[in-house]
């Protein structure tokens, strides 16, 4: 495990705010998630590391204990703080045995003359999932419901998630009676830690269930609906609470997070809510103006060509680009136009076009320029 400084690790200052800590972890938690990087021990480690920082900074008296005295203030005779098991998720960190509060206790033991006794952990809250979703443009101007087959880990059917064998019980943890924790008093200190026994659940299993093995939990596909929202952007994260791994024993169930990718559509560029596109005209319009139709993405747009339109010319179409995110109202439609000039004229024409440049050199005007008289 590195010595890396804890806020180092998580990328936050020292005068981060809680919710600044956990917004880090859940971003660099789900990027090293073991589950993204099968194989990748870089990542593994990473996400430990990641993991000991969250487990010390979102705790406020071990935070304050390790900006007075570093790694030193929070590491017990386990070594260090408590790790997760089975792949913690953002739910908590429920370890099984060692003394991660043990600098804790020692503390409030000596002024308060016995040790702080935690609560037992009735289950075991499940794993925060993340995955990818791609769209088209087209689906962000309406919306759309999305349906994501996962591989997840849910309730067992055959115990309902106990754990146990159909026809047996749960019975109190005999080390524990049933608290979770085991107490250990040296003269007028206390420590506690988590019960080896049952880990910190306050009850064992009499016959474990045959198809979970104990666990409560089996992998099963899933389909999952998701509402993807109008003018949605590329990179968003959509949060769907309880839409993740099932807890065991009782635990709360993590949640689903929904990075969505949008696919360019050919035609368009998107900067924001607004939509930019390009379209050719020929050049008589140019000069005498008309009317031409343009795409909006999902219809047609009559656009106004004002005499004397130049190359490159950027025409912007009102509320006919995109939804706003978070907002009300639509992005506009930039339009920009191109020119077109013949290659191949008949005699005719260029008969004409050649009496058309004598009279702007006549009157001193420029090629597709207005003269100051009109």
């Amino acid at each position: 495990m590195t010595k890396a400084d804890y806020y180092e690790i998580l990328g936050v200052s020292r005068t981060a705010t809680a919710d600044e800590i956990k917004q880090a972890y859940r971003r660099l938690a789900i990027q090293h998630h073991p589950d993204k990087n099968s194989g990748n021990k870089q990542s593994e480690e990473k996400f430990k590391e990641v993991n000991e920082a969250y487990e010390v900074l979102s705790n406020a008296q071990k935070r304050s204990l390790y900006d007075q005295y570093g790694k030193a203030g929070v590491s017990g005779p386990g070594g260090g703080p408590q790790q997760g098991f089975g792949g913690a998720g953002f739910g908590g960190f429920e370890g099984a045995g060692g003394f991660g509060d043990a600098f804790a206790d020692l503390f409030e033991g000596v002024f308060s003359g016995g040790g702080r006794r935690a609560r037992a952990s009735n289950g075991r809250n499940g794993r925060d999932l993340q995955v990818d979703y791609t769209l088209h443009l087209k689906d962000v101007m309406e919306g759309m419901e999305a349906s994501l087959r996962l591989n997840k880990q849910e309730h067992c059917e055959t115990c309902d998630g106990s754990g146990a064998k159909p026809g047996t019980h749960l019975k109190t943890c005999p080390d524990c009676k049933g608290t979770g924790h085991i107490s250990q008093n040296r003269g007028f200190i206390s420590f506690s830690q988590v019960c080896p026994r049952c880990r910190g659940q306050g009850q064992t299993l009499e016959s474990p269930c045959p198809t979970c093995r104990g666990s409560g939990l089996t992998t099963k596909a899933s389909t999952i609906k998701v509402r993807i929202p109008p003018g949605v952007e590329e990179g968003t994260t959509l949060r769907i609470a309880g839409a993740g791994e099932a807890g065991s024993r009782g635990g709360s169930p993590g949640d689903l997070y929904v990075t969505v990718h949008v696919e360019p559509e050919p035609g368009f560029e998107r900067q924001g809510s607004d939509l930019v596109s390009e379209t050719h005209i020929p050049f008589p319009t140019a000069a005498l103006g008309g009317e031409i139709e343009v795409s909006s993405l999902n219809d047609r747009v009559t656009l106004k060509i004002p005499a004397g339109t130049q190359p490159g010319t950027l025409f912007r179409v009102r509320e006919r680009g995109l939804p706003h995110l978070q907002a009300r109202g639509r992005g506009d439609l930039l339009v920009r136009v191109n020119v077109d000039v013949p290659n191949r004229l008949t005699s005719e024409q260029k008969k004409l076009l050649q009496e058309f440049s004598r009279s702007l050199s006549e009157s001193k005007t420029g090629f597709f320029r207005k003269s100051p008289g009109d």
